[in-house]
């Protein structure tokens, strides 16, 4: 009999097969009872679950459903249609079974398997993923469960729609005794550099990158019935910083690729010349994604089966009143009232998450702009077409136009910082009196002093959890990416008064823009990008600090997106690995480092010792356990603060003054296979 734990983690496996199939290799099969199968198997579910049980390795026993859940509103949608968060009618399914897992009382994991098992074998695939996942993050009791990687179980939303064909064919031959050899993924499988934009591709299809963007949107959901799974601590304004640090970095990634800044998508009746077509099959609906041709225009949206009904004029009005609420500094309540505007209110409000305090008035820009332009092809449902990869939190950051909508959010953002209605940090606030950083440099083995390498290489991830109806056994496709040699930093403090503790940042920009001059400090503050934080004991007199870039708080590991570390994490002499299979947020390690230019991109090195007795947070009182163990990290004042403190100038440039000269970003075209854990060059320049 397995345990509960494992038993729910199953419940991850070939996502689009029948609940009472085989799951895992362990070969285990849940004992379904009649109450657990969906109509389409009344009449012989039992049979041919006892059928699979006779040759199962391992039987997992059910408890009797103490009540059997309608979810009235979630089997309306078919079990063969992608799902999406953003859309309005799917919300509300979402929120119906995320209220029925959580109802569950603490510590009763039994039921709650069953409950689950039921949940998996009557509703969307897509959408059980998505309630099943948010209910383990939000349970206490469910902490040692791990969230499998969204690129094993649902791989056609990563990864060329031709892989599947040949993945099935490598599962079925592999299972014949043949060896188990990698698809290879092409590089520029959805379109050629005859498209400027798609020299981007790297960044914007990486596997790490989209991971982490579905992966924060499930960390911090903005539509629940349940108040507290929604209302963290300064919610809003990590909305707003998450994506002003996607748009910075990737910003930094076009200078690098003699492209200029993204240009905001602020006009909403022009054509967006940018087309994206992503070349990916759904499984679950088992159709195309459907593409974007160029000078599409945005036009009304109604769509009653997605509860969808927008409009142009909505969207301008929405707006507006948003604008005006920066403008004033204040918020108009539905009772007439007024309440002061922060960022993290505005966060809120922009995203329009539950917290937003007026959303009749404030609207729901944010979302509904994902979805008019998820449905440009077809937003009446004429011909009966699903949304493209922007109205997908999984998928949306592999288009074009995800970067041009969030510059003009980040630009809404921006207004309000510069606004008169923020109070400037006072000097008092930004000092740490007796701290002074003497020099800052940059190390690594790769070179010389202050110089960073970026490469491609070649890495691995395994399908075989998503792979439906198909031999068991891993199948891997092969992804190239980019990643750079690990470096360390060494920061040299003096520190003139008592022993204490500091918080330490440290930040990114390029030195020159797109003309190749120097930046008016107003645009470059925007490119930075954070590249650590953490906190550093300081002895009274010298200190030298020292930090990898491996241990960036900010980052998760290498591991974590391309190795399977189900069997790693849970061998107890790999401790070092553990909590990987605990946590996908965060921004993924190999893609810490822009991709420099062969002959060198210079970079200014930014790094600052704050007070932590003035940023620490309590977080008994600020963060769950539940939030902790899932790594989502609070420090106040976090990066956000950072560029009101650029904005009004008061030790950014003296610290750069301060530095070691700028560190170079360097490419070396280096290619590397990755097989098990070693690295062999292939091709060398």
């Amino acid at each position: 009999m397995a345990n509960v734990v494992e038993s729910l983690k199953l419940l991850f496996d070939r996502p689009n097969e029948p609940v009472f199939s085989p799951k895992g290799e362990e070969n285990a099969v849940f004992q379904l009872s009649e109450t657990h199968l969906s109509d389409n198997y009344q009449n012989n579910g039992i049979e041919i679950n006892n059928r699979f049980g006779e040759k199962a390795d391992m039987l997992i026993p059910l408890n009797k459903l103490k009540k059997i859940p309608k979810f009235t509103k979630a089997k309306k949608l078919p079990l063969d249609v992608d799902f999406s968060i953003l859309l309005p009618a799917h919300r509300e399914m979402a929120d119906e079974v995320v209220d029925e897992l959580l109802a569950v009382p603490e510590g009763q994991l039994q039921d709650f398997l069953s409950l689950c098992v039921y949940a998996r074998a009557n509703l969307n695939p897509q959408l059980f993923n998505y309630c099943y996942s948010v209910a383990l993050m939000h349970r206490k009791d469910t902490q040692n469960v791990p969230i499998q990687n969204f690129a094993e179980t649902f791989p056609s939303k990563f990864v060329d729609s031709q892989v599947f064909a040949q993945a099935r064919e490598t599962a079925a031959v592999a299972a014949a005794g043949a060896p188990r050899t990698p698809i290879i993924i092409p590089r520029d499988f959805t379109a050629t550099d005859l498209d400027v934009e798609h020299r981007l591709a790297y960044w914007r299809e990486d596997i790490g990158i989209n991971l982490h963007h579905w992966h924060w949107h499930l960390v911090y959901p903005f539509t629940s019935n349940q108040r507290r799974i929604v209302a963290k601590d300064r919610r809003g304004e990590l909305f707003y910083y998450m994506h002003q640090q996607m748009i910075a970095r990737y910003n930094g990634e076009r200078l690098n690729n003699a492209l200029p800044r993204v240009k905001k998508f602020s006009n909403f009746t022009e054509p967006i010349p940018e087309a994206y077509y992503p070349k990916l099959d759904s499984l679950t609906s088992s159709r195309g994604w459907p593409p974007r041709q160029a000078n599409m225009t945005w036009s009304d949206v109604d769509r009653p089966v997605d509860g969808l009904k927008v409009t142009i004029a909505d969207m301008n009005r929405w707006r507006r009143n948003i604008e005006d609420a920066i403008s004033s500094g204040f918020v108009k309540l539905p009772d007439g009232s007024q309440q002061p505007l922060d960022i993290d209110l505005l966060g809120n409000i922009f995203e329009s998450s539950i917290l937003s305090p007026n959303r009749e008035f404030y609207g729901d820009l944010h979302n509904q702009g994902h979805n008019i332009t998820g449905y440009m092809h077809d937003p009446t449902n004429r011909y009966l077409e699903s949304f493209n990869v922007m109205a997908d939190e999984a998928t949306n950051m592999r288009d074009p136009i995800f970067y041009r909508w969030h510059a003009f959010v980040d630009d809404i953002f921006h207004k309000f910082k510069e606004s008169a209605a923020v109070r400037p940090y006072t000097q008092s606030e930004l000092e740490n009196p007796g701290v002074q950083i003497s020099s800052v440099r940059i190390e690594s083995s790769a070179g010389q002093p202050n110089t960073l390498n970026t490469f491609w290489m070649m890495s691995d991830v395994d399908l075989s959890r998503g792979l439906d109806f198909s031999n068991r056994g891993p199948v891997y496709v092969r992804f190239t990416h980019l990643n750079h040699r690990p470096f360390q930093y060494v920061i040299d403090v003096n520190n003139t008064g008592s022993a204490r503790r500091a918080t330490c940042r440290i930040f990114l920009a390029p030195k020159f823009d797109e003309r190749n001059i120097p930046w008016e400090f107003a645009d470059q503050r925007k490119m930075f990008i954070e590249m650590d934080r953490f906190i550093v004991p300081l002895n009274a007199g010298n200190n030298k600090i020292t930090r990898m870039s491996t241990e960036s708080v900010l980052t998760i590991p290498f591991e974590q997106t391309f190795r399977d570390l189900s069997i790693q994490g849970s061998d107890p002499r790999r401790t070092d690995l553990a909590g990987f299979n605990f946590c996908g947020c965060g921004w993924p390690q190999h893609m810490l480092v822009p991709r420099g230019t062969e002959a060198g991109a210079q970079y200014e090195l930014f790094v600052m010792l704050s007070n932590y007795e003035l940023d620490r947070v309590n977080r008994a009182d600020q963060q769950s356990s539940t939030e902790l163990r899932r790594g989502v990290q609070l420090l106040r004042p976090e990066g956000p603060t950072v560029p009101r403190q650029a904005r009004y100038g008061l030790s950014l440039r003296q610290t750069f003054d301060q530095r070691a000269k700028c560190p170079r970003l360097h490419t070396t075209q280096h290619v590397f296979d990755r097989c098990d854990d070693s690295l062999t060059k292939r091709n060398g320049a």
